[in-house]
């Protein structure tokens, strides 16, 4: 039994994100090892999900973890970008630093890596992925930003950990529509200009309900789409469904299980339901959705700043059409990526200490 620590956006009101860490507890499955997560909120992440954890930006209760753990786990996610600030690189980079420092072992699964810009950020991140003892990336794209930056240690590419997610018990209610209509979920995330996505998925839910189609709007972080979930229903009167403030990915999973497709900007969105069953089709942001998207082999996702309402609706709709063959390609490749993200844990088990396993 060895005592893992868990570094990541956890316990920060992003259900994507802790998709990742619950897939990665339910893959450890009957290792039973001891666990302590790295939380924005501890409290609410032990009430949650029964795990113990340390407030993440508590330095002094990461050195005292450290300590007393076996091996620095990060069970992946985009944690090593500059996009929207350095800090988070060099955040987590000093946390490597530190744990080696300490002679623990260094984890870094499934990592989805970059974008990285800055200089400081590259060297953030090269020195990170350089003293860990184990490396593994969720998609190849992630392959090439490491080699570019010199990274030298091995790299096997694996999968994003929420494909280890068990499946959710289904619902009673079956199919969520509203007079026989059937229900399409959006999922959407600030990006650009102040008015660019809430004209664009506000005009593309006005097209679908016009189709006889339900637009239903998905809150996957509280802090930053719930405002603007709420900003596009009222430039559109204020009818538009939402489901919202839903506290554990297993939550978000049984209410997508009861949609006939997602349309999803965030990229946790898309493989959640993909684990259900339901087909997303990814309109990027970021590399990490288009990496995605090239993943699961079923839809090319178009660049959200290149498209109108009408070309976004078009393009959905033609998905559409294809359904049925689309959701048996994503059929057969969430199982090929279930297996893959099963690896990170047979690797992990790899380097933990002997005397730990016992």
């Amino acid at each position: 039994m060895a005592n893992l620590l868990l570094a990541g956006y956890f316990g920060a009101g992003n259900l994507g994100d802790d998709s990742i860490l619950l897939g990665f507890v339910h893959g450890l499955g009957s290792t039973a090892h001891n666990i302590t997560v790295m939380s924005g909120n501890p409290d609410e992440t032990f009430r949650n999900y029964g795990l113990r954890g340390i407030d993440r930006r508590d330095m002094q209760a990461y050195r005292k973890a450290i300590e007393e753990c076996d091996a620095l786990v990060f069970p992946g996610g985009s944690i090593f970008q500059d996009s929207s600030s350095v800090r988070s690189v060099a955040f987590y980079g000093q946390l490597v630093k530190l744990a080696k420092t300490a002679g623990k072992k260094v984890a870094l699964l499934a990592q989805g890596v970059g974008p990285l810009t800055t200089f400081f950020g590259k060297r953030w991140a090269a020195s990170a992925f350089n003293m860990a003892d184990l490396v593994t990336v969720r998609d190849p794209s992630s392959v090439t930003v490491l080699q570019s930056l010199g990274v030298r240690r091995p790299i096997r590419v694996t999968a994003d950990m929420a494909f280890l997610l068990p499946q959710p018990p289904e619902s009673d209610s079956g199919g969520f529509g509203v007079a026989g209509m059937k229900a399409v979920g959006i999922s959407v995330r600030p990006h650009g200009k102040k008015d660019e996505v809430p004209k664009l998925f506000g005009e593309f839910a006005r097209l679908l309900f016009s189709a006889q189609i339900m637009p239903v709007f998905l809150e996957m972080d509280k802090t930053m789409d719930g405002p603007l979930i709420h900003e596009i229903s009222k430039a559109q009167g204020g009818k538009i469904p939402d489901m919202r403030k839903m506290q554990t990915p297993m939550q978000v999973q049984q209410r997508m299980s009861r949609l006939e497709a997602v349309v999803a900007m965030r990229l946790h969105a898309g493989i959640l339901a993909a684990t259900v069953g339901v087909p997303p089709f990814m309109v990027s942001y970021d590399p990490k959705v288009v990496a995605f998207s090239k993943l699961l082999e079923i839809q090319s996702a178009p660049n959200v700043s290149d498209l109108t309402p009408q070309r976004l609706f078009d393009s959905f709709m033609q998905f559409m059409k294809d359904r049925d063959k689309n959701a048996r390609i994503m059929d057969r490749r969430r199982e090929e990526l279930i297996k893959l993200a099963g690896m990170n844990i047979d690797i992990l088990e790899e380097i933990l200490p002997t005397a730990a396993k016992i």
